[in-house]
């Protein structure tokens, strides 16, 4: 993966200067942009920042719109990356940019006929809205900021749920994301109401994190302190996580299973 992101941004660097060569404004913006996704994954988040806001500031110098999503996709990598370098200021400001902006964006949209604007391309709006709900509620959950996650959380269940369905793979991440926060509230029961639904749609549709989800179940039933269950739960997802050859989240539920043990005899 390493050695493919490396070969990725030396090819992007030639693509940037046969770009500038030609003048072509739309292949340096789509250039500058790539390079500041490859910076990104490979956590080169100084880099990442820079070729982002280059990015920006082409779009923004012809005649894109501060609204445009192409420009709120950019603000929210931006405002991940502050949140990564615990720049909390940056990150609130860049977060609460997009998610009111966007939400501007959708009222204004709303009524709109279809020959006006295509009903795709005001999904792909609220799914960018919901995309920025669920960033930011990781951020808060990271900052410890329960409740206003918690409600972060919802809003993006809701929009993955009325756009993509509650079957779709994102659907039953932000599921298990909403029982996780609400698990580290106390409220047991409601996260267990979610987590055990996101639990029987990933076994439906086989999701690739199915195990991931079944870990979240165990716990929130050790929480609850319903011991036996939580052990089947555990050993399921331990056994999911070995044959995909998941090796830290094995390691991880093995460690739960010890806490759970140890629970389990302190309550004799």
């Amino acid at each position: 993966m390493k050695g493919e992101l490396g070969e990725a941004e030396r090819v992007l660097h030639e693509a940037l200067r046969l770009s500038h060569q030609a003048d072509n404004r739309k292949a340096i913006v789509y250039t500058y942009s790539m390079m500041a996704n490859v910076a990104f994954m490979q956590g080169q988040l100084d880099n990442a920042e820079k070729l982002y806001k280059a990015s920006m500031s082409y779009l923004l110098a012809g005649d894109t719109k501060e609204d445009d999503n192409a420009i709120l996709e950019m603000s929210l990598k931006l405002a991940s990356i502050y949140a990564a370098q615990k720049q909390h200021k940056l990150a609130l400001a860049g977060y609460e940019f997009c998610i009111l902006t966007l939400e501007e964006k959708i009222a204004k949209q709303k009524d709109l006929p279809e020959d006006v604007l295509p009903a795709e391309e005001k999904a792909n709006t609220r799914l960018l809205l919901g995309m920025s709900l669920d960033s930011y509620a990781r951020y808060l959950l990271n900052i410890n900021q329960l409740p206003v996650a918690q409600k972060m959380y919802e809003k993006a269940l809701q929009i993955s749920n009325d756009v993509q369905g509650e079957t779709h793979p994102q659907t039953v991440v932000l599921m298990n994301d909403l029982a996780t926060v609400l698990d580290a509230q106390g409220h047991y029961d409601e996260a267990y109401s979610y987590v055990k639904r996101a639990a029987e749609l990933a076994k439906e549709t086989q999701h690739p994190e199915e195990h991931m989800v079944l870990n979240n179940l165990a716990a929130i039933l050790m929480h609850k302190e319903d011991f036996l269950q939580a052990k089947q739960v555990y050993k399921e997802a331990l056994k999911q996580a070995q044959q995909k050859g998941d090796v830290a989240s094995a390691q991880h539920i093995q460690e739960e299973l010890a806490e759970l043990a140890k629970r389990r005899k302190g309550s004799k």
